[in-house]
């Protein structure tokens, strides 16, 4: 993860896949940034459901995991990222569009959504 904790390495992808130990890397001392799929091993023993034993998991494709961690970046722009995220962090909140509604009309209540999709817009 980056310092935003986006996902930005296949690390990320296969702490996803499953929980625990079983995987490492080849090169442990080398840093994460330039470890690459090639350095990706599988520990022969992981704890599964509490119980320390053979790994059942087999070694993901280098595809399968950029599809994973891109599929993640993907997920975590959308939340935090994306118009539509923005918007939602400055929309008003249920009760205040309400109120909103109550005093000003549907056009006033318009005009103030407007602003925000004005501001944030899709393209």
């Amino acid at each position: 993860m980056d310092d935003n904790n986006r996902p930005n390495h296949i690390e990320d992808a296969l702490a996803e896949l499953h929980t625990g130990q079983w995987f490492g890397w080849a090169n442990s001392k080398k840093k994460l940034e330039d470890i690459v799929y090639a350095d990706l091993i599988l520990h022969p023993k992981c704890y599964v459901d509490g119980e320390y034993k053979d790994n059942p998991y087999s070694k993901p494709t280098e595809s399968e995991l950029n599809t994973k961690l891109k599929s993640m970046q993907d997920a975590w722009d959308l939340q935090n990222d994306s118009y539509k995220s923005k918007r939602r962090a400055e929309y008003p909140s249920v009760e205040d569009q309400l109120d909103d509604l109550y005093h000003n009309g549907i056009d006033g209540w318009k005009t103030t959504i407007k602003a925000v999709k004005d501001k944030h817009s899709k393209g």
